[in-house]
């Protein structure tokens, strides 16, 4: 049975598919269609995504249903999905710029999108001083989906909510460039150390950040590395267990220190390299 009509009725079931931490376990492939949680957002988040795709976007799945037992059905994406320890392909520099271009054809599209300010958004990683367009707030390589090693589609947009472009591209930038000190980037990103400085100018490159957003994205970066924090802090709090042993298993809070102090003594460092 179906609450908004569309989906088809089925039991789950099907391939599961791994990646993520908020629903791991819980979504499934099922044919063309991905069967997962439906977030409390999701009357609001399907009408943004379908008008994503009458805006030009399509690189998003698109919402099929939802069902009486709190599930949603989506289109599924065929493509690949960089799972740690990321592969070669997912760290070069073309797949990075790839990325960059989709987040800012994903702002250009949901630029023309009013915002619903009666929904109650997420703020689990949305920007503390909200924005103009919907941000996807999540993109980690688990949530991008590619073909023939460039970026195609974004997944999960569970996490959306208001914010400033700026906002987005700190929070991919955190995973892709990816914006941690050298000893928590070699645990997931193998083959050597990535040169942070040059890929965030790649980054900031490929999706055109104006002037001012490049002066203001190296401390935009520390902002989203802190909520971030707090973000996994209440789920651990929470008792949630995959969160409390990946958390182990990647250093404590003591990795967390080390990476924020990381990102405040070398800010002038990336500042330079996104204005010169």
């Amino acid at each position: 049975m179906t609450v908004d009509g569309g989906a088809p009725d089925f039991p789950h079931g099907g391939e599961a598919l791994v990646g993520g931490m908020v629903n791991a376990g819980a979504v499934f492939r099922q044919g063309s269609l991905v069967d997962r949680p439906a977030p409390r957002t999701a009357p609001a988040l399907h009408a943004h995504l379908r008008a994503l795709r009458r805006h030009g976007f399509d690189g998003a799945p698109l919402p099929v249903g939802r069902t009486a037992d709190g599930r949603e059905r989506l289109t599924f994406v065929p493509g690949d999905v960089a799972l740690p320890p990321f592969p070669p392909w997912a760290l070069t520099d073309s797949a990075l710029a790839s990325v960059g271009s989709l987040l800012r054809d994903l702002h250009a599209a949901s630029a023309a999108l009013p915002v619903d300010p009666c929904v109650d958004w997420p703020r689990d990683l949305a920007d503390p001083e909200g924005g103009p367009l919907l941000c996807h707030n999540d993109v980690c390589p688990d949530n991008v989906v590619f073909r023939d090693g460039h970026a195609t589609a974004f997944i999960d947009f569970d996490l959306a909510a208001p914010g400033r472009p700026v906002w987005d591209v700190a929070m991919a930038a955190r995973y892709w460039i990816p914006m941690l000190d050298p000893e928590s980037a070699a645990a997931l990103y193998p083959g050597g150390a990535l040169d942070a400085p040059r890929r965030l100018r790649v980054l900031a490159d490929s999706y055109g950040l104006s002037a001012q957003e490049r002066a203001e994205l190296p401390e935009v970066i520390e902002q989203t590395t802190a909520i971030c924090r707090d973000f996994v802090a209440a789920r651990v709090a929470e008792g949630d267990s995959v969160y409390r042993r990946v958390l182990a298993e990647r250093g404590g809070w003591t990795r967390w220190d080390r990476i924020q102090t990381w990102l405040t003594t070398h800010r002038a460092t990336f500042t330079a390299a996104l204005l010169c």
